[in-house]
């Protein structure tokens, strides 16, 4: 199993279930649309899908968050183009995609437990990351199956 997660050399041999390229494309598209959101829209997400009260804030600091906010942003960004990079180029990386890609969520998660932000309200964010998660769980156990292909 750490051969499928940690390959020797990188290539397009695929050995694991076709869901979960499709699974790691989905996540590569909605990663790619919550960036783009983030780094055009940062300030309506933060306080309509994240549940965050901008308002309570001074403009410097309400200036500050949605810097940062479009940063994370541009992380999502970033983590999509390795996910397509892995799926047209590397597709034996795609375990280990799903790896980090887990890695990235429940570690903010953890972050969050220490660090937690102050929200309003029941955000659908929430609802979304879990959706996020369930996939990303699901598509890791289908990429490390081997298949038929050898």
């Amino acid at each position: 199993m750490v051969e499928d997660v940690l390959p020797r050399s990188l290539d397009n041999t695929y050995r694991g279930h076709k869901i979960a390229l499709w699974l790691l494309g989905l996540l590569a598209f909605v990663k790619a649309v919550i960036g783009v959101n983030s780094i055009i829209n940062g300030r309506a997400v933060m306080t309509t899908a994240d549940g965050i009260a901008l308002d309570a804030y001074p403009a410097a600091a309400v200036q500050n968050l949605v810097a940062l906010w479009a940063l994370v942003g541009l992380s999502h960004i970033i983590i999509c183009v390795l996910c397509v990079l892995v799926l047209v180029r590397y597709r034996n990386m795609v375990p280990l995609m799903f790896g980090l890609l887990l890695l990235q969520h429940l570690g903010g998660r953890l972050i969050l437990q220490f660090f937690p932000l102050v929200r309003t309200g029941a955000p659908p964010a929430s609802a979304i990351n879990l959706t996020l998660l369930t996939v990303m769980i699901v598509g890791l156990g289908l990429s490390l199956l081997r298949v038929g292909r050898r």
